[in-house]
């Protein structure tokens, strides 16, 4: 489901390979040679110096953070994925020469040339790494510094940024263009896009190639569905697997206490409306609020989870027939 990820893992990586091993004469054609891109126009040099990686440590780097990343991808979909590392690369080439130049007038150093490969785009990720994806905490190290989901991918980033002497200008110029990408002030994502027909021939060509074949148990979309449509179907068919699995456990659960719900802990108010709350004033049955209808799909769906009837219809008059709040009500007690 992230064809895009894939071609950038794959095909830079073989290359990048292919140059350190065999033809190692044409790894000039691949340097990331400033002074040739600005005295002598060499724009080709800017193509294929912020593409293909030669050195093999920032490759491997590099391929593992585009693999880290590629849930991106999954998330927003092929063609916005491919339009933010457009927007990045070209942002981050600007700051290329933009950081050099400042370098050169405050520091007093002149450089001819940056370490090579899809290192600007690869920086650039971190910034909806950082802002959009959850840190969850695994474990801790001596009690004090916590472990999360995101640790790992910190850290190969800062391998990739110590892996040269110049690639922190990459890193910067990378970051920086992934937060200008990212603002809604700027509004650079409305012109650096790709657009739709682009998006459609790559689709055509490249996807077939690329993508790989769904999960044989995954409930299949339709043809028809939009892309959102399609990201929703597969968050919804994800989340009944949890549920499922949050039923099997609560169920075998109950099996082994030999108890049922408690349903005066769980609904006092409908299981003791004549209690103590209710002894000043007892209403009338003119008063009394007709029982809620209940839906008989949302009990079916509640008894294929492994609940009772009784059960079920319980839930969902006190929920005011939500199934959500019912599911809820019903797991947790």
């Amino acid at each position: 489901k992230a064809p895009l990820s894939k071609s950038l893992l794959l095909v830079p990586s073989a290359i990048s390979i292919l140059l350190a091993l065999l033809f190692q004469h044409y790894q000039k054609f691949f340097a990331y040679n400033l002074q040739a891109i600005k005295e002598d126009f060499q724009i080709w040099r800017l193509v294929c110096g912020r593409t293909i990686c030669l050195d093999l440590k920032d490759t491997f780097c590099s391929s593992l953070l585009i693999y880290n990343f590629r849930i991106f991808e999954r998330r927003y979909g092929s063609r916005k994925f491919s339009s933010f590392l457009l927007g990045a690369w070209m942002l981050s080439a600007l700051f290329d020469l933009l950081l050099v130049e400042i370098a050169q007038y405050i520091f007093g150093i002149t450089i001819n040339s940056l370490p090579s490969g899809f290192l600007g785009p690869v920086f650039a990720l971190f910034v909806p790494f950082y802002s959009s994806i959850p840190r969850v905490q695994v474990t801790q190290v001596l009690g004090h510094f916590s472990i999360t989901n995101k640790t790992l991918v910190y850290i190969l980033g800062l391998q990739l940024l110590t892996s040269g002497s110049y690639i922190w200008i990459l890193a910067l110029s990378g970051l920086v263009s992934g937060i200008c990408y990212s603002s809604s002030i700027l509004k650079v994502h409305q012109i650096l896009c790709v657009p739709s027909w682009v998006a459609k021939i790559f689709s055509w060509t490249l996807e077939p190639i690329f993508s790989s074949a769904e999960p044989t148990n995954e409930v299949r979309v339709g043809m028809g569905a939009t892309v959102d449509i399609q990201r929703q179907q597969r968050m919804e068919l994800l989340d009944r697997q949890i549920m499922m699995s949050q039923v099997a456990q609560m169920r075998r659960q109950r099996q082994q206490q030999g108890g049922m719900i408690n349903w005066n802990r769980l609904f006092p108010p409908l299981r003791h409306r004549h209690n103590a709350n209710y002894q000043d004033h007892r209403p009338s049955e003119q008063d009394t609020p007709p029982p809620t209808e209940v839906s008989e799909e949302q009990v079916a769906r509640l008894m294929e989870m492994g609940f009772s009837r009784g059960d079920a219809l319980e839930a969902l008059r006190a929920s005011n027939n939500d199934l959500n709040v019912a599911t809820n009500f019903l797991l947790q007690h």
